[in-house]
């Protein structure tokens, strides 16, 4: 049972309502608390007077039956509440992605407005048999670790850079996409709006046939929810089928 900071325990109830949690207890005195429910995750709270964000330590990690089917619910709470998903600063949720430093398993993580990661993971079933990939898509699983990870975006957008130079033109269409997409999404987080609008813009040229699009209908949906803040005008993304 996960005990968690926070600023404050009414911003903190407002932000997991909005992924379908449910407050089943806040308190204010002798101290500020507040317990959030959703199926069998029970979050607990508890107020800081001047607590900052960013430089929070707190931490959790849960392990679902389907990483997917969370992932989609938490993101349409989110799209209603915001019209998009919070991919940049605080808060801000990442999208499943395999991870390395977890043997492969796929995993994202919501960062909350207190700046707590709850790391949710599939279970040690979804890993990947066989040896990890090389090439770029080897090179986006270790970005993943720097970015998603441990939050380190710089790093991840300098390395993934390094990848796309060396491979980008070996690539298949459905890795490039993927590459070009989460590229766009550290250059959010870096708030750097020509590098999105220019990782956009590459994306939306890599030729994909109908099983890649397929294969990319979750990449592409990122694409249109990194499109809309960022695009001076709409990016044409295609549709997912």
């Amino acid at each position: 049972m996960p005990l968690l900071p926070c600023r404050s325990v009414d911003e903190i109830a407002g932000f997991y309502t909005m992924l379908g949690f449910t407050r089943t207890y806040r308190q204010e005195r002798p101290n500020p608390y507040v317990v959030m429910e959703r199926d069998d995750l029970h979050l607990h709270f508890f107020g800081m007077s001047g607590f900052r964000p960013e430089d929070s330590y707190g931490s959790c990690l849960v392990v679902v039956p389907d990483i997917v089917e969370l992932f989609d619910a938490f993101a349409a709470g989110m799209r209603a509440a915001h019209g998009k998903l919070l991919v940049s600063g605080i808060p801000r949720m990442t999208r499943p992605r395999r991870r390395k430093n977890a043997e492969g398993v796929t995993g994202f993580a919501v960062i909350d407005p207190s700046g707590n990661w709850i790391r949710f993971t599939a279970g040690a079933d979804d890993a990947p048999a066989g040896p990890g990939p090389g090439g770029l898509t080897g090179a986006l699983h270790n970005a993943v670790v720097m970015g998603d990870s441990r939050g380190d975006h710089e790093r991840a957008a300098r390395l993934l850079d390094h990848a796309l130079r060396r491979h980008e033109a070996t690539a298949g269409p459905a890795e490039l996409v993927e590459a070009l997409a989460y590229r766009a999404e550290l250059a959010a987080r870096a708030e750097d709006a020509p590098a999105v609008r220019g990782f956009l813009a590459r994306a939306e040229r890599v030729p994909l046939d109908e099983a890649g699009r397929r294969a990319s209908a979750g990449t592409l949906t990122a694409l249109r929810d990194l499109a809309a803040p960022f695009s001076a005008r709409p990016v044409p993304v295609r549709p997912a089928d």
